[in-house]
């Protein structure tokens, strides 16, 4: 059982940079923009413009040639004021909506628990996706 007595621990994070590693990038809220930029000390447009690229409407963060994120270099150079969606990982809305996005995302990364039942994982991801917007 986890430590609130929740459920079993279903995610521990490795520190291995796989989940900052390949398609897609990091989703970047206004409100991630604004800490980001203040964290390097750069004007919020010069971060979107030199730091992200556009995903449909929406700015992620960038990734270099070896397909990390921007950011990744053996750890997380900004893990002080990562985006919502690096904080929330693996705890994000696609996983519920389709269990098997758990089970995917669990073949690379050594921290997911794909052992347990779709309807325990999903009971604990809804939890933690509600006490993240409390």
């Amino acid at each position: 059982m986890s430590e609130d007595g929740s459920g079993p621990d279903i995610f521990s994070c490795q520190r291995c940079g796989d989940c900052c590693k390949g398609y897609g990038g990091a989703f970047v809220t206004a409100d991630d923009i604004h800490a980001l930029s203040g964290y390097l000390g750069i004007d919020p447009l010069v971060l979107e413009k030199n730091y992200c690229r556009q995903s449909g409407r929406r700015p992620v963060l960038g990734q270099n040639e070896n397909g990390y994120c921007i950011f990744w270099d053996g750890l997380c150079t900004i893990h002080a004021v990562k985006p919502r969606m690096c904080r929330q990982w693996p705890f994000i809305e696609g996983m519920v909506v389709d269990i098997r996005n758990w089970r995917a995302a669990g073949e690379s990364c050594p921290g997911i628990r794909t052992d347990l039942s779709d309807e325990t994982v999903k009971a604990i991801i809804k939890k933690k996706l509600s006490e993240a917007v409390a």
